[in-house]
């Protein structure tokens, strides 16, 4: 009878052991991804950002309930997306940049031909060898939302509106989605299937740091390879970088070379003073204060400024109204805008070069385009037609 109970009372520490292992090792597997098993990592997805980008397969259903799949949407019924002539495309030296017009109340003006506009390289100016008016261009986008802890009641006001964006966008426009906390989660690869990437958006579940420049990185790495050459990304985040091995200004080089928008949502208040005491358990955040609520508002402003794109920052989520609007907005600019390209006349001197739009016709007109250019790259892919 003794052995028998000293028999029990083992197999119950044991049990005791295995459970308390379990349960330390289940938030890092199961928070990201709503109870399913981890991801694994994508062969190849080395890069200045993270190195690991983890990708839920498509196979792969969450707990929380997904939207049954849709047919998608047939093509946009209009001219087809005008690029530039591969001669020209080729040419070294060759550069692209889209460029937004409002006036002073922040209205778009989408009526001006290619004579009104001036542009400026390094203070010269150059003959405007490429226009378009992107009124029904396709874009290449990809969305990117901070699932990180202090995300966790802002996430159903996040999917409510980033689904609302994608139903609002061109049905060719070219998507994938991530999320991050300490790293970035591939949820969906590059698609044309817009149903697809909102039921990807229950996937959506808060947990961990912050590593907001890592993620950036891996976007604008990942955004090369769509398929348009109008490019953007759309980055909301409520927090800052905490967990990134990447710096600030290796994110701004990336961005400069690529000529990727780069819009931001920042919700929170960028004014929360800084301080006191958060302490980590692997994925699990105690305590916090200070940065965990306060938004890198000037982060995302130095990207979208460079970038030529636009930063929105929400101060109070509420009931999603502001964040939906926000969406909205950037949305409808990237229907609003003109792509324009030039050639230097000197490429073999390569670098990055300062860039200036004008439109003289028009002097109350405000003009926004990306800060600068780099010469000497490889050119990137410009199609489109569908992969």
């Amino acid at each position: 009878m003794r052995a028998a109970k000293t028999s029990v009372l083992r197999l119950t520490a044991l049990a005791v052991l295995v459970v308390s292992v379990a349960l330390l090792t289940i938030p890092a597997a199961f928070a990201q991804q709503g109870g399913t098993s981890a991801p694994p990592i994508i062969p190849g997805s080395q890069g200045p950002g993270t190195g690991r980008v983890l990708e839920i397969p498509a196979s792969q259903q969450p707990q929380t309930a997904v939207p049954e799949p849709v047919t998608p949407m047939a093509p946009q019924v209009g001219p087809e997306l005008e690029i530039p002539a591969r001669q020209l495309r080729t040419q070294p030296g060759y550069a692209q940049a889209t460029i937004t017009v409002t006036d002073r109340s922040g209205v778009h003006i989408t009526d001006l031909t290619k004579d009104d506009f001036r542009v400026y390289e390094d203070g010269q100016q150059r003959p405007v060898e490429f226009f378009r008016k992107d009124l029904n261009a396709p874009v290449s986008l990809g969305i990117i939302v901070d699932t990180s802890g202090s995300m966790q009641p802002k996430i159903p006001q996040a999917r409510a509106a980033i689904a609302e964006f994608v139903r609002d966008l061109n049905p060719r426009d070219d998507v994938f989605l991530f999320a991050f906390s300490d790293k970035p989660f591939l949820l969906q690869p590059f698609t044309t299937n817009h149903a697809a990437v909102t039921s990807r958006l229950a996937l959506l579940h808060a947990y961990g740091r912050t590593a907001l420049y890592d993620v950036i990185l891996d976007g604008l790495i990942m955004v090369a390879r769509g398929r348009y050459d109008k490019k953007a990304l759309l980055v909301v985040t409520d927090g800052m970088d905490t967990a990134s091995s990447s710096a600030l200004d290796q994110v701004v080089a990336q961005a400069r070379r690529q000529g990727v928008l780069v819009y931001s949502i920042g919700i929170g208040d960028p004014n929360v003073g800084m301080g006191g005491l958060s302490i980590a358990f692997g994925p699990i955040l105690l305590g916090g204060g200070g940065d965990l609520e306060r938004v890198d508002a000037r982060t995302l402003q130095t990207l979208s400024t460079e970038t030529g794109a636009k930063t929105y920052i929400i101060r109070e989520v509420g009931d999603g109204e502001m964040l939906r609007q926000a969406t909205a907005a950037i949305s409808n600019e990237l229907r609003e805008q003109y792509t324009v390209g030039f050639t230097s006349p000197d490429p073999g001197r390569t670098g990055y070069r300062s860039l200036k739009v004008d439109v003289p016709t028009h002097p109350d007109l405000v003009v926004r385009v990306r800060k600068g250019v780099t010469i000497g790259h490889a050119p990137e892919a410009m199609t489109g037609d569908p992969r």
